[in-house]
């Protein structure tokens, strides 16, 4: 039986490979790493199909390295110190570590995790672990510290174009046929970005067409998906377009959607905790200000799901859903804290004004630290003029009121303090 299209075309070389210049392209990092012929443990953050577990055995060929892998879903903490002992076994002085690939490293419990830390240290083995959930949530600390993160990103219209081409000019099966693209819109977008979609896709197409010719159009694309819905996403899950729908649908106050993007998820399998945590990031993003109350509750929906588990996970997390999609929205503090990062960016590091600092020794008093440093709380309101921003940033607005009910009272409060200042 002939392997899927998207394994027939998998790269054998750095050559062939195609998207993630900023990371395997001339100079990069990754690159610069490999053509030294050493590299340090990483991890590999990024959606399905941009090339993750391809990078890792185009790596590990290159080095000529023992190559192991072990998936999270299978293995226990026994596979991986039974695969760490054979890395042991198979080094040789002048060779540089074995490499351990592991996919879905997110599914790894944290004793799981935990085995890995000595050999990594030691340099037993290279860890190259692949992840599409953030490993600022799903790996440990101490692991992540002894990582480098890089991250991957959905392949570009030219990138799947270029791939698209090169399947159907170069697959031994493809190559049999005659193809004629005619358009390739539904193909990109269905694909999403990745590379597996757009070949299952492909395939789906050509093997359902048993003409002399295969015509590849819009029209044909959906007809055939239509017929076969999962056929173009290997699990049965549009994991990135749901969640989109999901998070877009809170934004904009429809509840209804909000619930019927969470049920598709939740029959579709996904991972409570995930949809928890998109939840918690929309109640900051989305609702803000204008509902200070939401953060809370989603932090509360996600403690719950934790505590009493599934099935009955889905109602705390549904009363989340409902009520974020309800509340006054606001996203001022998103705004105002990307603003701020911008011009941290711009101004680099502004020296802290002498009255702000504070004075712990004879010596800083003597220099003028914290001199003239008025307290508050000693005024009327709790408040008295002052300068906070450093001295080249001073008069710089960065927060913007946005003018729900709730936000309005801290606006008031605002121009009560600050008078013109904060007048918009």
């Amino acid at each position: 039986m002939s392997q899927p299209l998207a394994e027939r075309m998998r790269p054998r070389t750095l050559d062939d490979y195609i998207g993630q210049q900023h990371l395997v392209g001339e100079g990069a990092v990754l690159r610069k790493m490999i053509d030294a012929g050493r590299i340090a443990s990483f991890i590999l953050w990024g959606p399905p199909g941009v090339g993750k577990t391809t990078l890792a055995q185009i790596i590990a060929h290159r080095l000529e390295t023992p190559f192991y892998t072990l998936s999270a879903v299978t293995s226990g903490v026994k596979e991986v110190r039974d695969v760490i002992e054979r890395a042991k076994n198979n080094r040789f002085f002048s060779q540089a570590s074995p490499i351990l690939f592991i996919d879905e490293i997110h599914r790894f419990s944290k004793n799981q995790q935990d085995s890995l830390l000595g050999a990594v240290e030691r340099g037993v083995v290279t860890l190259i672990g692949a992840t599409t959930e953030n490993p600022s949530f799903e790996v440990i600390r101490p692991l992540l510290s002894r990582c480098q993160l890089y991250v991957l990103k959905p392949l570009e219209k030219d990138d799947l174009l270029k791939l698209l081409n090169r399947a159907i000019n170069e697959d031994v099966e493809l190559k049999k046929r005659t193809i004629k693209v005619e358009q390739t819109g539904a193909m990109l977008r269905y694909s999403g970005g990745d590379a597996r979609k757009l070949l299952n896709i492909l395939e789906l197409v050509v093997e359902s067409d048993s003409s002399d010719e295969v015509v590849i159009n819009d029209s044909v694309v959906v007809e055939r998906l239509q017929q076969n819905p999962l056929a173009y996403d290997k699990d049965g899950e549009m994991h990135y377009d749901i969640i989109s729908a999901f998070i877009k649908s809170i934004r904009g106050s429809d509840p209804d959607a909000a619930l019927y993007w969470m049920a598709r998820m939740i029959e579709g399998g996904e991972d409570p905790k995930f949809i928890a945590r998109r939840l918690v990031i929309s109640a900051a993003e989305d609702i803000g200000l204008a509902n200070p109350n939401a953060l809370l509750l989603a932090n509360a929906a996600f403690d719950a799901v934790v505590k009493i588990g599934w099935p009955e996970g889905r109602i705390p997390l549904a009363e989340c859903a409902v009520y974020l999609a309800t509340s006054p929205k606001s996203n001022s503090a998103y705004l105002g804290i990307d603003h701020a990062l911008s011009l941290v960016r711009e101004t680099g590091n502004q020296p802290v004004p002498l009255h702000l600092r504070n004075a712990p020794t004879k010596l800083m008093s003597q220099l003028g630290y914290a001199d003239g440093y008025i307290y508050p709380h000693d005024y009327p309101g709790h408040f008295k003029e002052q300068q906070y921003l450093p001295n080249q940033l001073v008069g710089q607005r960065i927060w913007h009121a946005q003018h729900s009910p709730a936000e309005e009272k801290l606006y008031k409060q605002m121009i009560q303090c600050w008078g013109k200042r904060f007048e918009e």
